[in-house]
C-alpha cells in the first residue's frame, strides 16, 4: 500500500469518526445548532463511507480541490533564553513532543528527514515524514511534509534575539486539514486545531523553559 493510499484511508477514519460523533451530538441538541451539528455529521460520516463528496460534486469539483487552499498560522512568544539554547532544544526534534501538547512522538530518521505522529480528533492520530529545508543554528528552522503526508503541511521557527538577552520565538505554520476546511471546522470544534495548540503550547514553553533556567 502506498502512503497516499495510507494517508486517504486515515483521512476518511478521522472524518468519518469525527461525522458519527457530530450526528450524535446534533441528534441530542435541539434548535438550529443541533440541526447545524447534525448535518455536517451526516456529511462527514457519508464521504468517509462512501468516498464520494456530494457537497463539491455539486459544485462540480473535486475532493481534492476543497483541501487544496491551505490554511496559515503563527504565533510569536518572548523567552527569557538566549536564542541559542532556544534554538538548541528546537533542533533536537524529539523534545518536540515536550512542546507541543498534540505531538505524540518526532523520530529522527537522519539529519535532515524525521518522522511525525500526532494526536487528531476523537482519539485517532496522523502521522507524516517531514524534512529540514533551512537550517541556521541559533537562528532559523523550515521545514516541509515530504509527498504521501496525512497532514500536508509546512513552516518555520525563528529564534530572534533581543538586547536584553532573551529570545522572540516566531512559529509560522501552513497546514491543509486532513479532512478539508469541514475538518478543520470539527477539529477546532474538538480541540483539536493547531493555532489553538500552537498559541497555548508556546506559552507553556515559555513557563517551563525560563523555569528550568532558574533550577
Amino acid at each position: 500500500m502506498t502512503n497516499s493510499t495510507t494517508g486517504m484511508d486515515q483521512n476518511r477514519m478521522i472524518s468519518g469518526a469525527a461525522g458519527g460523533a457530530l450526528l450524535l451530538m446534533g441528534l441530542r441538541k435541539r434548535g438550529v445548532l443541533g440541526l447545524g451539528m447534525a448535518a455536517v455529521g451526516g456529511y462527514l460520516a457519508y464521504r468517509a463511507a462512501t468516498g464520494n463528496d456530494p457537497v463539491m460534486a455539486a459544485a462540480g469539483l473535486s475532493g481534492n480541490a476543497a483541501a487544496a487552499k491551505p490554511i496559515f498560522v503563527e504565533h510569536s512568544v518572548v523567552i527569557d533564553r538566549p536564542a541559542q539554547a532556544v534554538y538548541d532544544f528546537w533542533r533536537k526534534l524529539e523534545n518536540l513532543p515536550q512542546i507541543m501538547s498534540h505531538l505524540e512522538s518526532v523520530t529522527a530518521l537522519d539529519e535532515k528527514r524525521s518522522r511525525w505522529v500526532a494526536k487528531a480528533p476523537l482519539g485517532t492520530h496522523v502521522e507524516w515524514e517531514a524534512e529540514i529545508v533551512n537550517d541556521k543554528p541559533g537562528q532559523r528552522i523550515g521545514w516541509h511534509s515530504l509527498p504521501g503526508a496525512t497532514v500536508d503541511n509546512a513552516g518555520s521557527v525563528q529564534f530572534e534575539s533581543l538586547p536584553n538577552g532573551g529570545t522572540r520565538v516566531h512559529v509560522a505554520l501552513s497546514y491543509r486539514p486532513p479532512a478539508g476546511p469541514l475538518g478543520a471546522a470539527v477539529a477546532k470544534l474538538f480541540g483539536e486545531e493547531p493555532s489553538q495548540q500552537i498559541a497555548e503550547d508556546l506559552q507553556k514553553f515559555k513557563a517551563a523553559f525560563e523555569g528550568n533556567a532558574k533550577n
